[in-house]
């Protein structure tokens, strides 16, 4: 977890996030790159980073993700990966650095012996996604869902009935003891999310 800022529409606030790191002794990916690289390569270690993966593009998600890039495996560099439909939220922090690869709905990556899957989840913002990882029972959900609720939808590009939308359609599916990795805050489960929000 690491602390630093958000701002969109004219606002500012303190944030805490989550970054997740999944792999094995040898290799990686990074989930999110919202303030501190020194932070992210403290936990990296020496290992390869395969990708840098953005949820979404608030910049408390991507703010050092192009500095993270060109910092990983010795200088060597990583792509970052993201969805396309978030390049106006990126451009809004970015406006000389582009991702490298874009990310879509269904779109796996191999790492470590496991495999993400993305879902595409708007609503938090257009691109946003989910990456599922089967074999180890849990999701990744950036803002999408967090232990009480859906993520918030008050700002630019965002849409209320669109998330409800994504979370049942897309994160809903999956089994209830999936395990959710939020990116601000605490775990919770599938099961629980889906009493909190359906009944």
């Amino acid at each position: 977890m690491v602390s630093g800022t958000f701002s969109l529409d004219g606002a500012t606030f303190d944030v805490d996030n989550n970054i997740w790191v999944v792999g094995d002794d040898a290799e990686c990916v990074v989930i999110d790159a919202p303030h501190d690289v020194d932070a992210i390569l403290a936990v990296v270690g020496g290992r390869q980073v395969k990708a840098i993966l953005c949820t979404h593009a608030h910049d408390d998600h991507v703010r050092v993700a192009p500095a993270l890039r060109e910092a990983v495996n010795d200088g060597q560099g990583a792509p970052i990966l993201l969805h396309p439909d978030d390049r106006p939220l990126w451009e809004l922090t970015h406006t000389d650095h582009l991702w490298d690869v874009d990310l879509a709905d269904g779109f796996t990556i191999d790492v470590g012996g496991t495999t993400l899957q993305v879902r595409h989840t708007p609503g938090h913002a257009p691109g946003a996604v989910c990456l599922y990882a089967a074999d180890l029972g849990c999701v990744f959900t950036g803002d999408t869902l967090f232990q009480g609720g859906p993520g918030a939808t008050g700002r630019s590009y965002s849409d209320a009935d669109q998330i409800r939308a994504s979370i049942r359609s897309r994160l809903f599916s999956l089994p209830d003891e999936t395990v959710v990795h939020t990116g601000h805050g605490d775990d919770t489960t599938i099961g629980a999310e889906r009493v909190a929000l359906d009944g």
